[in-house]
């Protein structure tokens, strides 16, 4: 088994996207297969380097890696070979059509109550017809000239399905500036490095049925070539996902601090029967079947994400973060605040609390207990009976229990109204910073 995961770098991936390669990646390792990452460069236009480069750190940060790489901008001379032989064969035909008499011609079958097909008019010029033409400074495109029928395939995903090829325009495969498209680059790559299963996105649908028509005038057997088509992802709503806001980007995902063991384990359970189990790819791959997926749309819903995203960290052992926690927060540290994050940059925020300055909050009726709180606070070494020995000769004192008593001493200690338990967390604090609160909470 081979597979392959084609993103174009023409911008930064988003979630669509990784739930392709990791569907890819892990039946790729379900099989001992090969894994490529190909980047689809040929738009010169919109290709630029640093999304290619985004795109590599942004697979590895999911836990991915290849066997393979390639870039269609080093194989132009593939495609340029592959489109002589189309040339030679009757498959691929020059047209001279401007986009303005495209759309004319739209327009006018589309009056007519016909569907907008190129009308293949292109094909009644005659040599010399189009010899002048270029001689006069035209350029042509080149066109795939589809067979009749329909073409079908068992998806691995979707089941049986067929594409009727009468009823799509002649696609362009090669622009007038010369450029190749993707429809024509992906078949010749996958021919020429053997790919032998696709999975990729249901709007690939269509082009599967026309990349097979041309994969055969190429001489390759299409049988040999297993296809699964992943039905899109929807929000919460059921709506479309739109990639417009950033929010369904790796990249921003990374930033906000959502960790990568969530979000593969949840993408990989969506529009399957399971429940999302966060985990990195290699944890996937012994129970990988794409026969789990359903034919129906997924919905993509960031607040099950973050609820994943939390239930992980509040598992993790300090080994795991030691290094992405601030400078100086010790294990004591994480076991005490690992509980209360829902992103790990939060831990940065309860780092600033236990070892720098805050606005403790209070209020005049809480006055009272405040000042008694400062007369007695216990002296050092504190622990873990420090909290529960000291709020209780408080609670004696004053009447006080529970909220009421708990409460105002969180405010003026943390500047929070919810947050770790204090048992712990008191003692990171230490009896120099949690009396200098204190008395400013008391002084208003």
């Amino acid at each position: 088994m081979k597979v392959r995961f084609a993103p174009s770098p023409t911008g930064l991936l988003h979630v669509g996207n990784a739930r392709i390669a990791i569907a890819n990646w892990c039946l790729a390792r379900h099989h001992a297969g090969r894994f490529l990452l190909r980047l689809d460069d040929t738009d010169t236009e919109r290709s630029r380097p640093e999304y290619a480069q985004a795109i590599e750190e942004d697979l590895r940060w999911l836990g991915l890696d290849w066997d393979e790489f390639a870039r269609q901008s080093d194989r132009l001379a593939l495609y340029a070979a592959a489109a002589e032989r189309l040339k030679a064969s009757g498959h691929l035909y020059p047209c001279l059509e401007t986009e303005e008499e495209l759309a004319f011609k739209r327009e006018q079958r589309t009056r007519q109550g016909k569907p907008p097909l190129y009308d293949r008019a292109a094909l009644k010029m005659t040599a010399d017809q189009l010899a002048r033409a270029i001689a006069n400074g035209k350029t042509p495109h080149w066109r795939f000239k589809l067979s009749g029928g329909h073409v079908e395939w068992q998806d691995g995903v979707l089941g049986r399905r067929s594409v009727k090829l009468p009823s799509l325009s002649d696609p362009v495969l090669i622009r007038a500036d010369g450029s190749f498209l993707y429809t024509f680059t992906s078949v010749v790559d996958d021919l020429e490095t053997g790919i032998t299963d696709i999975v990729r996105g249901e709007d690939h649908v269509t082009n599967t049925g026309i990349q097979l028509d041309i994969f055969a005038a190429l001489g390759g057997d299409p049988r040999r070539v297993r296809f699964a088509h992943l039905p899109l992802l929807t929000d919460a709503d059921g709506g479309p996902l739109s990639k417009r806001t950033g929010s369904v980007g790796l990249r921003q995902m990374r930033r906000d601090g959502v960790e990568p063991a969530a979000l593969v384990g949840y993408l990989a359970a969506l529009g399957t029967s399971a429940d999302p189990v966060a985990a990195m790819p290699a944890d996937l791959v012994p129970d990988f079947d794409l026969r789990r997926v359903s034919k129906s749309a997924a919905r993509f819903d960031t607040r099950q994400l973050l609820a994943l995203n939390r239930r992980w960290l509040h598992a993790l052992p300090f080994e795991a973060v030691r290094d992405r926690l601030p400078e100086g927060a010790g294990e004591d540290f994480w076991l005490a605040v690992r509980g209360n994050l829902d992103l790990l940059r939060e831990a940065r925020d309860w780092w600033e609390i236990v070892s720098g300055g805050i606005v403790p909050l209070s209020e005049a009726a809480d006055a009272e207990l405040l000042r008694l709180a400062t007369e007695t606070l216990p002296e050092e070494p504190w622990d873990e009976a420090t909290w529960p020995a000291w709020t209780s000769e408080l609670s004696t004192r004053t009447g006080r229990k529970g909220r009421a008593l708990y409460l105002p001493l969180r405010r003026a200690l943390t500047g929070e109204d919810h947050g770790p338990d204090l048992k712990v967390f008191l003692p990171l604090i230490g009896r120099e910073r949690a009396l200098k609160r204190l008395l400013q909470a008391v002084a208003g």
